[in-house]
């Protein structure tokens, strides 16, 4: 590609620019969302650098964006993403995209133990390019898109692939690449997990605070997080933006019969008070009129067979872990997570061949931590 296609919001120019990026051996890639402000989250902006210019796609304007997938799923071309996780989910949510093929310069930087990780951060540092963050929490919804939000989206990915080689060089002379590979390849397994638009019947328990109320709180908070989820999804909004989680709960705590009792809740906002008052009221007080039987109850989770040794095999295997993390100069989360610890820990292994049965543990995790973990456990 000589010159940048620029905006790309037609099938045919969707079309032409594929040609062009499927001759590139490796693209920049990174999407925007707009989940803080809209009910209903999904990828608003699509950007792909190659060697010499920036392409922005709008998924908006497109109605099949097969070209750009046919793209993530080629293996020949390397996909450069920075922190790929997100958006490779939602990738795989809005369109069923598969990518293969990446490296993630977020994870290299996290390997080679950066002290800060961020693409503002590691751009700064290897590139010289100072990235402007001002649009990281802008409406990428809306159209037209300012030219000053067009150049923020631009400049995520223009500088991805001089990161990546300096990434690589740092990797590569710390003998840590193959480890980075191993990373790389698992993301390509990454699919959406997350709860669908609306969430389910329980997601009120997913607030913060929420498995601390008493049932009748727990009823209102019931009641009042789907009638926001009502009026976010009618007005497309993110529901923070109708009413916030810690007023919804302390609304909920405070079960108010008055506009006086409601405006005594010091987490509501006033203006809040004012524009949604009879509604909260009657939803707190059709929870107060609901029978014993009605109210939400929290299910007990029965207690796992305690395994007397647990925790001091985990105290030990983490004491490993944190020796060898500080001599590489990583965090120890980095090295190795607490989820995988656990696994570890049930497991018990006694050789490197039981070792490497732990599905939680990278291969590359087994070489560097293997001796010291079986160590800790005898």
């Amino acid at each position: 590609m000589t010159a940048p296609p620029g905006y790309v919001a037609t099938p045919q120019a969707l079309a032409e620019v594929a040609v062009a990026l499927g001759r590139e051996p490796r693209l920049g890639v990174d999407t925007e969302a707009a989940s803080f402000h809209r009910y209903r989250d999904r990828i608003y902006l699509i950007q792909v650098s190659g060697r010499n210019a920036t392409v922005l796609i709008d998924p908006l304007a497109i109605a099949d964006l097969g070209p750009f997938g046919a793209l993530l799923a080629d293996p020949g071309i390397e996909k450069v993403f920075h922190d790929a996780d997100y958006d490779l989910r939602v990738l795989d949510r809005d369109y069923g995209f598969r990518a293969v093929r990446l490296f993630d310069t977020r994870v290299a930087a996290q390997l080679t133990g950066e002290p800060g990780i961020g693409l503002a951060a590691l751009v700064q540092k290897y590139v010289g390019v100072k990235l402007d963050k001002e649009h990281q929490k802008a409406d990428w919804s809306r159209r037209p898109l300012p030219p000053p939000m067009l150049a923020y989206a631009a400049a995520d990915t223009q500088h991805l692939l001089a990161l990546r080689d300096a990434m690589e060089q740092r990797l590569q002379s710390q003998g840590r690449m193959s480890w980075a590979m191993e990373e790389f390849k698992q993301l390509e397994s990454l699919r959406w997990t997350g709860v669908p638009v609306g969430g389910d019947e329980d997601t009120y328990l997913r607030l913060k605070g929420a498995k601390g109320l008493g049932p009748r709180s727990l009823g209102a908070l019931r009641l009042l997080h789907r009638w926001r989820e009502t009026v976010a999804e009618r007005e497309d909004k993110a529901p923070f933006r109708i009413v916030g989680n810690d007023a919804l709960l302390a609304v909920s705590r405070a079960l108010p019969g008055s506009m006086t009792e409601l405006n005594d809740v010091r987490e509501l906002p006033a203006s809040l008070a004012r524009r949604y008052g009879p509604a909260l009221l009657d939803g707190v007080a059709e929870a107060k009129r609901l029978s014993e039987s009605e109210l939400p109850r929290l299910a007990r989770q029965a207690r796992p067979t305690k395994d007397r040794g647990f925790d001091a095999r985990l105290e030990h295997l983490k004491a490993a872990r944190n020796r060898i993390a500080l001599e590489l100069g990583l965090d120890p989360g980095v090295l190795c997570g607490r989820t995988t610890l656990e696994a570890v820990a049930r497991a018990r292994p006694t050789s490197r061949e039981a070792l490497a049965q732990i599905t939680e543990l990278r291969r590359w995790q087994v070489d560097v931590l293997g001796q010291a973990f079986l160590e800790a456990l005898r």
